[in-house]
């Protein structure tokens, strides 16, 4: 008995044509997206305390203030493309789109901040801004291959996405570390 090949793409009982097909199901991706901005919320949140605790040192310094920036803006902006893709019948064109408008927005608030940094800030700070830089413009890559038809794009997003989180989290580590380290040691034996 011969099987065709849409019964060997079969995903949740539909027969579907191509693979192609079955990684966009915006169903399979839900879980994906829902972990994903549930955790960007939830960090956001706690790096918005831990930062508001030092808010004095972090404003008057411009790489703490660099960092603080683009720590919320890139934690922010993932919750928000996460609520984009997770946002009910829309085609891939238009969750692109919305990908791709949110990403040009976070690269220039990435640009402004690290110009405004730069004079104070050491290689180690670029070159994690770069990193950070080259995962949004991943995401952007992917976004635009989901637009042109190539459904895997969306996989390049979702890698992109997860790896901004290590910049964003390491750089919260430096942050908090950062501020900790530049606070007058009479404040410090108080603690």
């Amino acid at each position: 008995m011969r099987h065709s090949k849409t019964v060997a793409f079969r995903h949740f009982g539909a027969p579907l044509t191509s693979p192609g097909e079955a990684m966009y199901d915006p169903a399979a991706w839900r879980d994906y997206f829902v972990m994903v901005g549930g955790g960007a919320a939830a960090l956001t949140g706690l790096v918005f305390v831990a930062m508001t605790l030092h808010l004095n040192e972090i404003v008057d310094h411009p790489v703490h203030r660099h960092r603080a920036r683009t720590i919320l803006t890139g934690l922010t902006a993932v919750f928000l493309r996460c609520g984009l893709v997770l946002m009910a019948g829309q085609s891939r064109q238009a969750v692109a789109v919305e990908l791709i408008a949110v990403l040009l927005v976070v690269e220039v608030i990435l640009y402004r901040s690290i110009r405004e940094a730069l004079r104070a800030a050491d290689m180690g700070v670029v070159l994690r801004t770069l990193g950070s830089f080259a995962c949004l413009v991943t995401e952007q890559a992917g976004a635009a291959l989901l637009f042109a038809g190539a459904i895997w794009g969306l996989y390049v997003v979702g890698v992109g996405m997860i790896a901004s989180f290590v910049f964003m989290v390491t750089g919260a580590w430096l942050l908090l570390v950062g501020v900790g380290s530049s606070r007058p040691t009479d404040v410090l034996s108080r603690d």
